[in-house]
């Protein structure tokens, strides 16, 4: 396990990058929708609220990006962001049919929150570095 805890910094920046990504939703809502979704509903209600949702996973990106270098404030970030990808996977995963991008964000989002509930593990009664 020491080698996550040595390593966590990496494993933090490159989860951030990847969770920032979602920072395409702001920027092209409407192939956004269509990649993860399979549909791109035409209004701009729905643009405006899968900007917002991409907004906020990419502003999630940042905070992880932010923790991997101040270890103090690593787990009140990685359960934040577990649990909202823990709950991105069950709403995806009860949707029936998801895209081939949707399955991928799901296998990521997995491994990121084995990750992070393992380093949570591993670290448990230590203190903040």
């Amino acid at each position: 396990m020491n080698i996550l805890i040595d390593n966590m910094q990496w494993v933090l920046l490159v989860c951030g990058l990847l969770t920032f990504s979602m920072i395409q939703a702001v920027i092209v809502p409407r192939s956004t929708k269509r990649t993860y979704f399979g549909e791109s509903p035409d209004n701009k209600t729905t643009d405006l609220l899968v900007r917002n949702w991409g907004a906020l996973i990419a502003a999630g990106g940042l905070l992880l990006i932010y923790a991997g270098f101040n270890p103090g404030i690593r787990p009140p970030v990685l359960i934040f962001i577990g649990a909202g990808k823990l709950v991105f996977i069950a709403l995806v995963m009860t949707t029936g049919n998801p895209t081939n991008q949707a399955r991928l964000a799901v296998i990521l989002d997995s491994l990121m929150v084995a990750l992070f509930a393992a380093y949570l593990v591993a670290t448990q009664g230590q203190p903040a570095a």
